[in-house]
């Protein structure tokens, strides 16, 4: 849900400090001397597989688990002897919605600018243009019972923007949107970026963090394994990538073959795409290499061409394993 916003913040370099934090869930270590710097201002974008500790961090940052070993703040206050003045100055929007049922859409939203300490007329007129901004103008006076699941998270998402906190958390916040509402929270966020606001971000799309995050961090197994901009961490995967679709999906192994021969390392096949795909150092001279080569072979491309790397490459070179999930299930402990 979220909390409220209006304290004063203590000037500090980073905004959000997390020094060496470790924390267990009995015998489960869910984080391990994790340690992240983020500027005011920023986006920062949070990516990991499934049990990382995305969601662990996000919940000790929110105050709703207590640091157990090393230390961290938000704006200057001190997570374990100023949890109420860091709760005065962040949003927070969970993986699950958190709102009344039985209220309307637009209700909800009032009285959270009411707890943001908004007076009555500035609360309607936040509430108003957050159901704008998400699409439930329409849905606003009809009691939240009626929603649907995805414009559920729509209100949630809301309520954790609605009195424009300082320091907005947000886990996995577009989850079950449909791509307009996607975009639209995207402008919001670029909106709230502009106003100041300072957001930490983990989400499944990969996409999403390319196109929001200022920069990015990469957890796995509870510690930071990467840092950087989008760009700077695609450069560490290499340079370009070649990608052929064999029009025949038969000819798949040979086209491996024809790739792995021009490319820096073995080609990769995605048999879900029916793609192979090589990182090459001279885009021209590899596609030049691979025409020639298909054609000797008789070989018929379905298409032919050469791209830079993806957060998706980044993030499967980085932890060894595919892009994360959709989303976990309700038992999980964190993700």
């Amino acid at each position: 849900m979220c909390f409220n916003v209006g304290a004063n913040l203590v000037k500090v370099s980073n905004i959000i400090e997390v020094n060496d934090v470790s924390h267990r869930f009995g015998d489960v270590r869910a984080l391990q001397g994790l340690s992240l710097e983020v500027k005011q201002g920023e986006v920062r974008g949070l990516l990991g597989p499934n049990g990382a500790g995305k969601t662990t961090l996000v919940r000790l940052l929110a105050t709703l688990l207590r640091v157990q070993t090393g230390s961290a703040n938000i704006g200057g206050f001190d997570l374990t002897t100023q949890a109420g003045m860091v709760r005065k100055t962040i949003g927070l929007a969970g993986q699950a919605a958190a709102v009344d049922e039985f209220l309307t859409g637009r209700e909800n939203l009032e009285i959270v600018g009411r707890l943001y300490q908004l007076g009555k007329k500035t609360a309607k007129l936040r509430a108003d243009e957050t159901l704008e901004r998400l699409g439930l103008t329409e849905a606003a006076d009809r009691t939240v019972k009626t929603y649907s699941g995805g414009m559920r998270r729509r209100l949630d998402l809301g309520a954790s923007l609605v009195g424009h906190p300082k320091i907005l958390l947000l886990d996995e916040p577009t989850t079950g949107l449909d791509p307009r509402t996607r975009q639209q929270l995207w402008d919001f966020l670029r909106t709230l970026q502009d106003q100041g606001t300072t957001v930490l971000l983990t989400t499944q799309y990969l996409e999403e963090a390319d196109a929001l995050a200022d920069s990015i961090t990469v957890i796995d197994r509870g510690t930071v394994i990467a840092e950087g901009t989008p760009e700077s961490l695609k450069q560490r995967v290499g340079g370009d990538y070649l990608l052929a679709t064999p029009a025949n999906q038969q000819d798949c192994s040979q086209v491996v073959d024809v790739l792995s021969q021009v490319g820096e390392s073995p080609a990769r096949l995605n048999e879900r795409l029916g793609q192979v795909s090589v990182p090459v150092t001279d885009r021209v001279a590899a596609l030049v290499a691979v025409s020639q080569q298909v054609e000797e072979h008789g070989i018929v491309l379905a298409d032919l061409a050469v791209q830079r790397p993806t957060l998706d490459d980044v993030f499967l070179a980085l932890t060894g394993q595919p892009e994360p999930d959709s989303v976990s299930s309700p038992g999980r402990v964190d993700q």
